[in-house]
């Protein structure tokens, strides 16, 4: 099957005509080739015990048609303990290019038992591999580190980690010279006693000379309201600006949970929105029926055991493309939109 538009919600295939597997992705851009990575799920279905199966990466031209490369990362199906085994949650990578050691550099989430979440990290010679681990398990600054995205300065080099410390506050730590470990710096912003205040999934980004940050409350695979923040440093202060889904009339960013945002290299402001619709059983509807306390008991029912025991084998994209209204980026809903729409 060939595309010519973006669908969100709406399952996508790769050039093989089979479902395209890169969760919690982000894209690097090499030359004129698009390459999407992220979280494989395709073996993460109920009672398989597997959280995923390494992390997959796809190439395209158009951003449309995507030609299925592999497992950059694959899982290390015979070492139960390593942080890359199947059955450990593995979440949200981050690849970013180090121009001082001229090394791609990928951390990973890693979710552990109870509130205990750490920080795994990669290097390779190539984008697209092989990797090596060279830190486990890490615990920046001692905190349990959760979502997160990285980013790197192009004015002079440097990276940051924006990480969820878990259930608590949004963390903004500087990056060593490598970028494997966290410096001395970092700053705490958006504090919050608790779920599901607490600010996850922060994805980042910049538009002239402006700081960004779209968040996600913590609800697990339920799908919530987002919020965006400004500022004009790395390290904030950050100004909460609201919801850019103001279109969702369920407060679910439109049943989705955005990973990151990219901008496309030969648009004048095209910034794109690349979200996960984690459970596509649950329509923006349902969810505000349910909401607003409407008595759907086996409904609520099916919901929990979804959410408790999802299959996110069968999760699917939401890609919308912002709009600005000053500093503020809304993102409305479209059934079907182009790349060629921009100038």
């Amino acid at each position: 099957m060939t595309y010519q538009s973006i669908r969100p919600g709406q399952e996508w295939l790769d050039n093989d005509g089979e479902r395209i597997h890169a969760h919690g992705g982000s894209i690097h851009l090499d030359g004129a080739t698009f390459y999407w990575y992220g979280e494989n799920k395709e073996r993460t279905v109920p009672g398989s015990g597997i959280w995923h199966w390494g992390v997959r990466c796809y190439s395209s031209t158009d951003l449309y048609n995507w030609q299925d490369l592999g497992l950059i990362i694959p899982p290390d199906v015979d070492a139960p303990d390593s942080p890359l085994h199947p059955a450990q949650k593995m979440d949200r990578p981050h690849i970013i290019f180090n121009p001082a050691t001229k090394k791609y550099v990928c951390w990973l989430k890693i979710m552990g038992e109870g509130e205990v979440q750490s920080s795994t990290v990669l290097t390779s010679d190539s984008f697209l591999g092989p990797y090596q681990v060279v830190r486990s398990w890490l615990l920046p600054h001692g905190m349990s580190a959760g979502d997160f995205d990285l980013t790197v300065n192009p004015a002079d080099g440097r990276g940051y980690y924006y990480f969820e410390r878990v259930h608590s506050a949004l963390i903004c730590a500087d990056l060593t010279d490598d970028f494997t470990d966290v410096g001395d710096e970092y700053s705490t912003h958006f504090p919050h006693p608790s779920p599901p205040s607490v600010r996850e999934a922060p994805a980042y980004f910049q538009r002239n000379q402006k700081h960004f940050l779209i968040t996600s409350s913590t609800t697990g695979y339920v799908p919530n309201q987002s919020e965006v923040a400004v500022a004009d440093a790395y390290h904030g202060p950050w100004t909460v600006l609201g919801d850019p889904h103001p279109g969702s009339a369920s407060r679910s960013s439109f049943c989705s949970q955005i990973s990151s945002v990219f901008r496309h290299p030969e648009k004048k402001d095209l910034f794109i929105a690349m979200a996960d619709r984690w459970l596509p059983e649950l329509s923006d509807e349902i969810i505000d029926r349910v909401r607003q306390g409407e008595p759907l008991d086996s409904l609520v029912n099916d919901i929990n055991t979804l959410v408790f025991d999802p299959n996110t084998s069968l999760a699917d994209y939401v890609w919308l493309p912002l709009r600005f209204e000053g500093d503020m980026p809304t993102i409305d809903w479209r059934e079907e939109w182009r790349i060629e729409e921009f100038r």
